[in-house]
């Protein structure tokens, strides 16, 4: 009885493990119906009033600049040189993991998007309008995905040291403000970015692909 329900368990693991990868929809799902409305509950006005009591040249400047690392156009080709250097390492599909990480948080927040239609805050922004929905905040969600799956890669030579986790909550989390002192974004929008972009790679990290060997 005990060796039968061992063998059910290891058929098991890959669906589980693929059962897990609905967990970041989930999350935005659950954010869309909480915070989807156009009209901001109480939560987001007092979060994007807080962040435009830091607007200061010194500051706007900076938050102008790291905002950008939240960026897929500079997130993908970073993922993409790691793979490489990965590949070289180990000639199996674990070197793939983070572009594929980030490319599938990327798509997972632009079908968001399109699902939920959030409207941007109508206030006074300190770049241009992105034109895109406002829910959720796809930098946040990139930069999360992006940290977490570079600290989880497969083949790494060691486990991440404390340093390397607290720079990397360190980005993930100036990138995430950046877009609140930015006033493009509700701060619902980046608490679900964010959740859903760990989410996702946690969920993706546990299928057997990234295990195989060539």
């Amino acid at each position: 009885m005990q060796m039968r329900s061992t063998g059910i368990g290891i058929r098991s693991a890959p669906w589980a493990g693929a059962a897990w990868l609905l967990a970041a929809p989930a999350i935005l799902w659950f954010g869309a119906l909480a915070f989807g409305a156009d009209r901001p509950d109480e939560f987001d006005a007092a979060g994007l009033t807080l962040a435009a009591r830091g607007h200061m040249p010194v500051a706007d400047a900076f938050f102008r600049a790291v905002t950008w690392a939240g960026s897929i156009l500079v997130l993908m080709p970073l993922a993409l040189a790691q793979a490489l250097v990965a590949w070289g390492r180990l000639h199996a599909p674990g070197a793939l993991f983070l572009p594929a990480a980030l490319a599938g948080a990327a798509l997972l927040g632009f079908a968001a998007k399109i699902a939920v239609d959030r409207n941007r805050p109508e206030v006074a922004t300190l770049i241009e309008m992105p034109a895109d929905a406002s829910f959720p905040s796809a930098h946040t969600l990139q930069v999360s995905a992006f940290v977490t799956a570079w600290l989880l890669a497969p083949g790494r030579s060691r486990r991440p040291g404390s340093l390397e986790i607290a720079l990397g909550a360190l980005l993930v989390a100036l990138v995430a403000w950046s877009r609140l002192h930015l006033q493009v974004h509700f701060p619902s929008d980046i608490l679900f970015g964010l959740a859903a972009g760990i989410l996702w790679v946690l969920a993706l990290r546990r299928l057997p692909v990234w295990s195989r060997q060539p």
